[in-house]
């Protein structure tokens, strides 16, 4: 088994993480650097074929990895999956809502059904999969932690007010949950990734996708999902337990060139 990079073996061992969209890129990364800390982990995706390919590349490093096919946008979906896992897989510790998605459009040609699918996935399905494991949590008077993944840039989008409107209510969202759900001893926190270079970096052309301007950033180099998972170990390892309500972006400083930078 291939060892952390930076963390003590076993930092993890004898916690279970559930990963939204933990099929490939960051979630994938998460996934992989939280399993050799020791971690169980369970991924949730669409599409089942990708879930399986990436349980086996895990298994390969010696993780205990499961994965169950997942529309987190249908709530009773969301239920019926999350009962399964309590039941096959015991009840996840910590919940990564890794999944989301946005497309690239000038404001005025976004059409509603397009606006209110960037919405309900990146929104309404984080909301769905926070409410549901809390839920699970304060019933079996448990602690928990909730990662959830945003932008790194939280200012004007160029092309991107829906995803933009999205990942800023998530922010809010993460902040409010942490407020009403730490008597119940839930922290819930919020990471921002900038520009990682995974495979979602393809859908777009390289006007948006910034490999001109990589080397406008202070640290000039596209980020790893393994910078981001290295980060998620962090907020759900001890020293993590003073530590909620917060939204950290790591982006090599692309925050600090603004407009420069859009995505």
């Amino acid at each position: 088994m291939t060892h952390s990079a930076i963390f003590r073996d076993d930092l993890l061992k004898g916690s279970h993480v559930l990963i939204t969209g933990g099929g490939t890129g960051i979630g994938y990364g998460c996934a992989l650097e939280l399993g050799l800390l020791g971690a169980r982990v369970t991924l949730v995706a669409r599409r089942e074929d990708v879930l399986q390919e990436a349980c086996a590349k895990l298994a390969a490093q010696g993780i205990d990895a499961a994965s169950y096919p997942l529309n987190i946008r249908d709530a009773d979906a969301v239920e019926e999956t999350f009962t399964t896992i309590i039941t096959e897989r015991d009840l996840p510790d910590h919940l990564i809502n890794n999944a989301g998605g946005q497309f690239a459009s000038k404001a005025s040609d976004i059409s509603p059904n397009g606006f209110h699918a960037v919405m309900d996935l990146n929104v309404q399905g984080t909301w769905q999969m926070s409410r549901i494991f809390a839920r699970a949590h304060r019933d079996a008077g448990t602690p928990g932690r909730i990662i959830n993944m945003v932008f790194a840039h939280t200012d004007a989008m160029e092309h991107f007010a829906h995803a933009a409107a999205a990942r800023a209510a998530v922010v809010n969202l993460t902040k409010t949950l942490a407020l009403e759900w730490g008597d119940d001893g839930i922290l819930v926190n919020a990471i921002g990734p900038g520009p990682v270079m995974t495979e979602g970096i393809a859908q777009y052309d390289e006007a948006e996708s910034g490999e001109t301007r990589i080397h406008l950033l202070p640290v000039p180099r596209w980020g790893t999902p393994q910078d981001i998972g290295w980060l998620a170990a962090y907020l759900l390892s001890t020293a993590g337990d003073w530590i909620t309500g917060t939204f950290i972006p790591i982006d090599g400083g692309a925050q600090l060139v603004g407009r420069r930078w859009t995505i």
